[in-house]
């Protein structure tokens, strides 16, 4: 079942453009993230601002998903950083020793740091209690390519689940679709609480159907939504959650200016974001709470660049004043114990 999935990463490969080269002063920083308001996207704008207050500005990009965010890490012009789900990696990691196509999109691709877990929500109506009762329905996973079209097709192959059709569209479309009955259940995977799920349309007819297929929570991590997030769900609901992280590319190698511009643009917000985590956890987005910067994943590498900004001699170069410091220390033994493993 796993070729539906290597379709995808192989169209996706194909269709991006080769890598461009630009001079130091084209230079500019640039992030992806899935979704314009997501959380995946607030996060994005939290690592901006921090670049704003050291005066190194940062454009923040909406992509369809974590395959056009890794995508366009490693082929976009000056994008350094994209916000993607592991799961992804996963499946590349597990399937790179056999498929060239994979092989080659993880070429040079790098762990920068890992961020927040995306809970799994699945909304449906009366009769849909498991995600064994969505055999035979019509599911709408978001748009193609997008984390939840991905996310979706790996479980349904893990539980051999055959559903009628998979819609995709746009998160309101598939709302108004589910409203309507055209299909059955739609998928989202996003850190919670996910605003469409908050805004009224999703009443007291739908719930959230629980995960709890065992061989799904061996792959994903268990956690529960609890009872109240959302106005149409007044008991907790458990779910798995998707782990995000923050990609980048291996610039390391100082073989243009080109390189040598990402690789410190990578270093010096990987030591912005270690060094104000704190401060990201006070008045950034909620999900800065559940951040641990240990909870690297098995199987890639830590870039170069990365490396250098996790020095704790390391000094970003602000033009103007950004805050945070040596009350971070502990985070930088533990990620230096980390790296070294």
């Amino acid at each position: 079942m796993k070729s539906a999935v290597l379709n995808v990463i192989a169209l996706a490969l194909f269709a991006a453009l080769s890598p461009q080269l630009a001079s130091a002063q084209e230079a500019e920083r640039n992030i992806l993230a899935a979704g314009k308001g997501s959380t995946q996207g607030l996060i994005a704008q939290d690592i901006a601002n921090l670049g704003d207050r050291c005066g190194l500005p940062m454009n923040v990009g909406v992509s369809k998903g974590a395959l056009e965010s890794f995508f366009g890490v490693r082929n976009r012009h000056n994008t350094q950083f994209g916000i993607v789900d592991s799961d992804l990696l996963t499946y590349l990691n597990s399937y790179k020793g056999e498929n060239s196509d994979v092989r080659e999109a993880v070429q040079g691709m790098r762990i920068m740091l890992p961020l927040f877990d995306a809970e799994v929500h699945v909304v449906a109506g009366p009769g849909i209690n498991s995600l064994q009762d969505l055999r035979g329905k019509r599911v709408g996973v978001g748009e193609k390519d997008s984390t939840a079209f991905l996310t979706s097709q790996l479980m349904f192959d893990i539980l051999r689940i055959q559903v009628a059709e998979r819609a995709t569209g746009t998160t309101d479309e598939m709302v108004e679709l589910l409203r309507q009955g055209e299909i059955d259940a739609l998928i989202r995977v996003a850190g919670a609480p996910v605003q469409f799920l908050t805004d009224g349309r999703i009443d007291s007819s739908f719930h959230l159907v629980p995960i709890t297929d065992e061989v799904l929570r061996a792959s994903y991590k268990p956690v529960s939504i609890p009872g109240g997030m959302y106005p149409f769900q007044k008991t907790a609901v458990q779910t798995v959650s998707v782990k995000t992280l923050l990609m980048t590319y291996e610039y390391g190698t100082g073989k243009n200016a080109y390189y040598n511009n990402a690789c410190k643009a990578v270093s010096d917000f990987t030591s912005l974001i270690v060094d104000n985590i704190d401060e990201l956890r006070r008045t950034g987005h909620p999900k800065w709470k559940d951040v641990n910067l240990t909870e690297v994943p098995k199987g890639w590498e830590i870039g170069t660049c990365v490396r250098r900004g996790l020095d704790p001699n390391y000094k970003v170069s602000c033009t103007s004043t950004a805050t945070g410091g040596a009350e971070n220390k502990e985070y930088l033994d533990l990620l230096g114990q980390r790296l070294k493993k």
